[in-house]
């Protein structure tokens, strides 16, 4: 309540000149606006040096719109209690946050509208200076104006300061708007990513990977530092990244230089329009990572674990595998079954040579071949069959990983 009785009592101060001027001011002031218009930009263009010169035409025009603008609203105010501050500042955002498009330095536009408030009080001065205009009128005239060159001060400012900001914006805008087109579901054609590339300044590679970081970043000083070419989405969680070809020298490293501490996945390389399948990988890896079933902190490649990613893409159809191999060991007591399980999947990957077996599980190889003949007698034939043994370590795999 208090802040909107100052901000309240601040326009009534605003407005206080505008409301003790005399009938009839205005219209005597401004026959002399045209000539002080022309005196003005010409002060301009040769005391600004931005201004100056001659491929800057649009300067001029926009200088010259401005201080006409200013002038005539100056004198309205005086006459028209209609004119408002609102529209004053509503005009003058509009003039700056077209010079920051244009890429115009504002401190040049604040010291154009300086020079329009010093010849514009000298003219008015001059009238004094010849009895045309009472001095308590000068006076108000000269508050007045002040007012009326603050509040395009601060409106030109707020305008200017404003569109830079989304003009500095802009470009993360986009980079974030390619990176869901490169990752969504709905493959991309190459010509929309291209036009969207391009926009972004963001140079087209052939391939792409995707990663994904078990976290949420709010606080941008916190965020890791990644390379500049990399597209990230930090406000989501798992955090998304763009790999532009991520199998260039060196590229693997920095990433996972950069993310080191967390946990995150890398999806495999894949073609420009196929994010979103490099992005399913790493999910599904992140996921595991979760679980402990992949390792929980670091980058985990999808490359380096495709085995483990396949049969963890549907655990219930391994687990039929296992329902339909694996029952003689279920059966077992815990402890010997879970022993049994372990020399039965080591045989199978080490081309069931038992001294291999040996080595692998740190056991001698008498009991090795003890545990390889109470297997036989468990599963006879079925270790004899290619398809059989192919599907017993497909499910061994998925229960030793879990």
């Amino acid at each position: 309540m208090l802040s909107h009785a100052v901000a309240g009592h601040r326009a009534e101060l605003a407005e206080e000149p505008f409301n003790r001027f005399p009938a009839g001011l205005a219209e005597h002031l401004r026959p002399l606006t045209e000539d002080i218009r022309r005196e003005v930009v010409s002060a301009i263009v040769t005391g600004i040096p931005e201004y100056a010169r001659p491929t800057n035409a649009a300067y001029t025009t926009t200088i010259s719109t401005g201080v006409e603008l200013g002038l005539n609203l100056l004198l309205d105010r005086l006459t028209a209690p209609g004119v408002s501050a609102r529209e004053i500042f509503d005009i003058y955002h509009a003039i700056g946050r077209g010079e920051a498009r244009e890429g115009r330095s504002l401190d040049s536009f604040q010291g154009a509208l300086r020079i329009a408030a010093r010849i514009t009080w000298r003219t008015v001065s001059a009238l004094a200076g010849r009895d045309a205009l009472p001095r308590q009128e000068l006076a108000l005239l000269g508050e007045a104006a002040l007012v009326h060159l603050d509040e395009i001060a601060a409106a030109t400012s707020a305008g200017f300061a404003e569109a830079q900001s989304r003009l500095a914006d802009e470009p993360r805008r986009r980079r974030l708007r390619l990176l869901d087109m490169l990752t969504d579901e709905q493959p991309p054609t190459a010509q929309a990513i291209a036009a969207l590339a391009g926009a972004a300044r963001w140079p087209v590679p052939s391939r792409i990977a995707v990663a994904v970081v078990d976290q949420q970043w709010e606080q941008e000083e916190s965020r890791p530092i990644l390379p500049p070419d990399l597209l990230v989405r930090f406000d989501r969680k798992p955090t998304r990244v763009v790999v532009p070809d991520p199998d260039g020298p060196g590229r693997s490293r920095a990433v996972e230089a950069a993310l080191r501490g967390h946990r995150a996945a890398l999806g495999p390389a894949v073609p420009l329009t196929e994010g979103a399948r490099s992005l399913r990988w790493a999910l599904d890896a992140l996921a595991l990572a979760r679980r402990g079933v992949l390792p929980g902190r670091g980058l985990v490649r999808c490359a380096d674990h495709l085995t483990t990613l396949l049969l963890f893409q549907d655990e219930a159809l391994v687990d039929a595998l296992g329902a339909r191999h694996l029952g003689p060991l279920e059966r077992m007591p815990r402890p010997y079954r879970d022993r049994l399980a372990e020399t039965l999947l080591s045989w199978l990957q080490c081309s069931r040579n038992a001294s291999e077996v040996a080595v692998r599980l740190g056991i001698h190889p008498q009991t090795v071949r003890y545990r390889l003949r109470r297997l036989d007698e468990l599963f006879g034939a079925r270790l004899q069959q290619p398809d059989a043994c192919f599907e017993m370590e497909l499910a061994l795999r998925l229960r030793q990983l879990r």
